[in-house]
């Protein structure tokens, strides 16, 4: 039994080993022009759309995930930073309590309002990106393998159909000239044999020539069955591929910014609680050296008046421009893309000026003209409006 086996396995590599020599061979003749190609076109295009689609699923996988080790990685700097902040916080000063609660709220992943934590907030992030993004785009990239493997599979069956399709027309075209020198060599034989014999000879070399035309076309038959079957199961489904991918990026994109708009939106809410905290212990300071210093002889300079202010922020002086507000000074470069826009360069100092009409103001954006064109010109023709978080107000 065990022969036997050896014998199968030995058979069925030899025969591995044929077709992939035939294969070999008829790709050559191909290439040097001895051989036609089976060649379509439109398959191509579709095999061209499979590998660009693969290759860009496969990046916005990597990408997606190498963010979702970002957001790790904020989630426990963002931890250390919050248990930071407990430890010095010092017992006499403003808002201990609150900042006590808030930061064990954070690390125990309590309930405040309705409002989630921190932590919580962190936490949940990460595993929805997971969930609804990451998930859905890899069970997408999990058919691609199977595809990959069928398109190839179909290249060679396709060079096999090809191998027997000239195989069979060779055998066409040469079944005349061999039936003819089977007729002369039948015909010396016949004169040499028994009467008995004569016809025999020729019969046997004419049904030897067809069993082999007839295998040939059978094995054609074969060929052009299973190639042409894979051929329509991919055309089936490479261009309805093509088309889901679409589908797949307007899910994980849309998903991804509902999750981050959400998260933003709660954990601006958490940092505002803590900018409040803050704030409330400046003021303390402030009071607390004020009352320090309220036994000392020095007279405490008196604050500027609102007439005073105003004539400053008006421009009355005639050192700055009407609606003068404050200096700030750019610290990323930004183009302008229309012609109401003011163009900044890293180090310009910028006078920002009150708007005409405050509804006209967007958040984020400041109006202004360059210093140095004021002190220039005097003049505010050049002014323009640009980004506030483009600048740094000195």
């Amino acid at each position: 039994m065990a022969e036997i086996g050896k014998g199968g396995s030995a058979g069925k590599l030899a025969i591995s080993v044929q077709k992939r020599l035939t294969r070999a061979q008829e790709k050559v003749m191909q290439k040097l022009g001895k051989a036609d190609e089976t060649r379509d076109a439109a398959f191509e295009e579709m095999v061209a759309n499979f590998n660009k689609q693969m290759t860009e699923g496969s990046k916005l996988q990597k990408d997606l995930k190498a963010y979702l080790t970002a957001v790790k990685t904020m989630h426990d700097a963002s931890r250390r930073l919050q248990d930071c902040l407990a430890d010095m916080y010092e017992p006499d000063w403003f808002g201990k309590e609150e900042m006590d609660a808030m930061t064990e709220e954070m690390i125990e992943k309590e309930m405040d309002n309705n409002l989630e934590d921190t932590d919580t907030l962190w936490l949940d992030y990460h595993q929805n990106i997971t969930d609804k993004s990451l998930t859905s785009l890899d069970s997408y990239l999990a058919q691609f393998p199977d595809i990959k493997a069928r398109i190839a599979k179909r290249d060679r069956k396709m060079v096999d159909f090809d191998s027997a399709r000239h195989h069979f027309s060779s055998l066409q075209k040469g079944k005349k000239k061999d039936e003819a020198k089977i007729a002369k060599q039948a015909a010396l034989l016949e004169m040499a044999a028994p009467s008995w014999a004569q016809g025999l000879i020729s019969a046997h070399q004419v049904a030897q020539t067809n069993l082999s035309f007839n295998q040939a076309e059978e094995e054609l038959g074969r060929a052009q069955k299973i190639f042409e079957e894979l051929n329509v199961e991919l055309q089936d489904e490479l261009p309805s591929l093509w088309d889901n991918r679409v589908g797949v990026y307007v899910n994980t994109f849309q998903g991804l910014a509902g999750h981050q708009e959400k998260f933003h939106g709660e954990m601006s809410k958490l940092s505002q609680n803590l900018n409040d905290i803050m704030t409330k212990l400046e003021e303390q300071r402030e009071l607390n050296e004020g009352t320090n210093h309220s036994e000392s002889a020095t007279p405490t300079p008196k604050a500027p008046s609102w007439d005073s202010w105003s004539a400053v922020t008006n421009g009355s002086d005639g050192d700055l421009p009407p609606g003068f507000l404050y200096k700030v000074k750019a610290v990323h470069e930004y183009a302008a893309t229309d012609g109401d826009e003011l163009e900044l360069k890293i180090g310009d100092d910028v006078l920002v000026l009150a708007f005409d009409n405050p509804d006209e103001q967007d958040d984020g954006w400041l109006l202004g003209v360059q210093e140095a064109h004021w002190v220039q010109n005097k003049d505010t023709s050049a002014k323009g409006v640009f980004p506030e978080n483009f600048t740094q107000k000195v």
